[in-house]
């Protein structure tokens, strides 16, 4: 069992009357993406800010890479890095300047080799003399990942990675992210294009006015909302009518010969649902299980649409 990144018990923050976080808990294990998904105004920022030491908690206890945040500081800051929605490059430089400047500012040793080795994993060394204000967005979004990595931190927040990117960069720093995971490194995200927490997260929280209402990976999360089902085809009008009369509750569609079947999504029933045609002679062309998407998951949990940036709006733009 991995052990605890960061370790959230209790966290309590409010402005005045206005309560941000109601006593949250969740573990971040080592090694993993955790994605924090929620609506504006649910409390995704503050909660980013308390563990990245840049605010303090009224209530509640917050370990990050086994340091305590309020105690701890030094030591928290040291072993993370943070990167936000914008690109903190700065423009008047190079790529190359950028990263040997934040090496220089940790004081990293051998940083003229740590920088070269980040241009070279980046994909980089081609502009890396260029001015960044020259780079697309996407290229500033590299650089700025790369320059949070210099230090080699444990634990990497990132606040909405790639908002703006294109579908194409957006895919890149995916690809990126996952090698920074093969490696060891914990990843936070806080992200609204709900494609993105399902492709990457190995577990899901969703924050909703201050509470976490729901907790754990994409699938178990999918599995909770109504709607999962099996699709099974068959080859004519006779094989459907059959399977019908047998599977009373499921839902035809003519045109397409199918038939959909609500389901767990789990083994066992699907093998039931199988037997239960065989019992009948009865053979399927084909079958799919079919769950909701993470934007119903959402939908569902936080009473309103992801009206930001959902998954389709993000593939689209």
């Amino acid at each position: 069992m991995r052990t605890s990144a960061i370790a959230v018990s209790g966290l309590r923050k409010a402005y005045g009357d206005k309560v941000v976080l109601d006593g949250i808990d969740f573990d971040v294990a080592a090694g993993s993406i955790f994605s924090l998904l929620g609506p504006n105004g649910a409390g995704k920022t503050t909660t980013v800010n308390v563990l990245t030491t840049l605010m303090k908690a009224d209530a509640g206890t917050v370990s990050v890479a086994g340091h305590d945040v309020v105690t701890a500081t030094k030591q928290v800051r040291a072993a993370i890095g943070v990167t936000g929605q914008f690109a903190a490059v700065d423009e008047l430089l190079s790529g190359r300047e950028n990263l040997q400047l934040m090496a220089d500012l940790k004081r990293v040793r051998s940083g003229n080799q740590v920088v070269t080795r980040l241009l070279e994993q980046f994909d980089l060394v081609e502009s890396a003399d260029k001015m960044a204000s020259t780079y697309s967005g996407g290229m500033r979004r590299k650089l700025d990942l790369a320059m949070t990595l210099v230090g080699n931190p444990q634990i990497i927040f990132l606040d909405e990675p790639t908002t703006g990117l294109d579908p194409r960069s957006r895919r890149t720093m995916w690809g990126i992210v996952r090698e920074l995971v093969a490696d060891g490194t914990t990843i936070f995200l806080t992200t609204q294009y709900l494609e993105e927490a399902d492709q990457l997260a190995d577990q899901i929280a969703v924050l909703n006015q201050g509470s976490l209402v729901a907790q754990g990976t994409p699938e178990e999360l999918k599995r909770r909302i109504p709607g999962t089902h099996v699709r099974l085809r068959f080859t004519d009008l006779y094989e459907l009518d059959t399977a019908a009369r047998v599977l009373t509750g499921a839902t035809r569609d003519d045109q397409e010969l199918t038939l959909r079947v609500p389901s767990d999504g789990e083994s066992r029933s699907l093998l039931a649902l199988l037997s239960r045609l065989d019992d009948h002679m009865i053979n399927a062309q084909e079958f799919s299980v079919h769950t909701p998407d993470l934007d119903d998951v959402f939908l569902a949990l936080t009473g309103r649409a992801n009206t930001e940036h959902t998954s389709k709006e993000a593939i689209a733009r």
